[in-house]
């Protein structure tokens, strides 16, 4: 038999043998995953606290997912509400966390919700805003890129790189590249940058013909459909909004989340149990809002969060006043909190804040295969979004239930105020009728004296 002959069967041979034992491998894998992914979502189901969800608790935090227009919602109502002294330090401008400080009431921060884990979760409300997956993608892209885009005017990687060091050793205040997720993608797109601007100086893009498609100018930054199908952009971007609301991104503060996160990757059926711990999260918030409906998410988000942060700040400046004389310092603030309320039951609230929509029509030169890939990639997020409509929908009619309510009470007590001024009017009436004729009655009495 001729060697090469030989080789095949011998090749043949050890692919049949090996076939039942591979298969029984990635059997045993799977059922481990399955195992594994099914224990974490029974248990984070259980630890959910079952007490009512409309109520604001003490602590409230802010789950903020990246690109959907949080920030808006920090600076133009929570920051307005609670002083810094009530932020916990972790929100944005402070990265050190201390969950017993006494004080703390405010949590805003890109953390996911294994943040809860470090909380007193049965005093802790919870609130975030979902986005439409695939315009999500598209601004997490094109924030990277502007942000990694303004190191362009070092010469170099190396010498970014270095700046950026003894900038930040230098200045105490947080940088984009401290949060996550930007502290993995910046970096990554920089370097990809660099890489490209390098490659031009060599002529490596010569070839390359111009594009009318600003998501795919290969010569100048990645394109996106390649950005997409990065091994970066699958472990953190896609069905992000759902891994973070589950609390499994890799910035994680559960020690199982690596291996789940790992299990579910490498089989997408598995999704499904993240998708209903992510979805019976939402179901427990105080408030879920929309990105796409900005104006009247943030019209109910007001009504609904705002009204109780407001009342409840009013209570604590309340006890306040009454504390130990030690604290007066940070009473201060509080002394004379009087807090504009009007603004918070305005019907129409207009918020703008830059999540990346102003590349609508860029967009549209974006191939259709690419956004379907897009859609698929983030299955889980697509879902959880349509999920998240549905509750946006309840909170809208119980918002509604509850101002047709206070029309109704608004009436019935104008209507007793009514009731009760015309009773008071005819008693009144009635006096001064009796008093007339109880002066009548004197003057005659009088008259038949003379």
């Amino acid at each position: 038999m001729a060697p090469a002959k030989k080789f095949v069967m011998l090749v043949m041979v050890f692919t049949l043998v090996n076939a039942p034992i591979n298969a029984y491998s990635t059997e045993k894998d799977f059922v481990h995953c399955e195992s594994t992914v099914k224990k974490w979502a029974a248990s984070s189901l259980d630890a959910e606290v079952k007490e009512d969800r409309h109520t604001l608790r003490d602590l409230l935090f802010f789950l903020h997912i990246p690109r959907t227009g949080g920030r808006t919602y920090f600076h133009c109502f929570l920051k307005k509400m609670y002083t810094s002294y009530l932020e916990c330090p972790r929100s944005y401008d402070k990265l050190r966390f201390d969950p017993s400080q006494p004080n703390c009431r405010l949590m805003v921060t890109h953390d996911d919700y294994s943040m809860v884990s470090k909380l007193p979760q049965e005093r802790t409300s919870v609130v975030t805003i979902l986005r439409n997956p695939v315009d999500r993608v598209f601004s997490t892209y094109e924030f990277s890129v502007e942000v990694a885009a303004r190191f362009l005017v070092h010469p170099n990687l190396t010498s970014a790189t270095q700046m950026t060091k003894r900038i930040r050793s230098k200045n105490k205040e947080v940088s984009t590249l401290d949060i996550w997720p930007w502290k993995y993608l910046v970096p990554w797109m920089r370097e990809d940058l660099f890489s490209r601007r390098d490659a031009r100086k060599r002529g490596d893009f010569n070839s390359i013909r111009e594009s009318n498609d600003s998501y795919d100018m290969e010569d100048v930054v990645m394109p996106l459909r390649e950005f997409i199908n990065d091994p970066v952009a699958r472990d953190i971007i896609h069905n992000g909004a759902t891994l973070q609301v589950a609390g499994l991104t890799n910035n994680s503060y559960f020690s199982e989340s690596h291996e789940v996160r790992h299990c579910v990757r490498k089989y997408q059926a598995l999704g499904e149990y993240v998708l209903e711990v992510a979805k019976k999260r939402l179901d427990n918030m105080l408030y879920v809002g929309l990105t796409e409906d900005h104006r009247e998410s943030a019209t109910m988000f007001a009504n609904v969060v705002g009204l109780q942060v407001i009342s409840q700040l009013q209570a604590l400046s309340s006890s306040m006043e009454q504390a130990d004389k030690n604290t007066s310092d940070m009473n201060s603030s509080f002394q004379n909190y009087q807090p504009d309320s009007n603004y918070l039951l305005a019907t129409d609230i207009s918020v703008t804040e830059n999540v990346g929509t102003s590349n609508e029509n860029a967009r549209l030169q974006v191939p259709e295969v690419v956004l379907q890939q897009i859609m698929s990639l983030n299955n889980l997020d697509v879902e959880l979004y349509n999920y998240a409509q549905g509750i946006f929908a309840q909170q809208r009619k119980r918002l509604m239930s509850k101002l047709v309510e206070a029309e109704r009470q608004l009436i019935t007590l104008s209507s007793s105020y009514a009731i009760h001024f015309w009773k008071v009017l005819s008693l009144v009436l009635l006096l001064l009728v009796l008093l007339v004729l109880l002066v009548n009655a004197r003057r005659r009495t009088l008259k038949v004296k003379v």
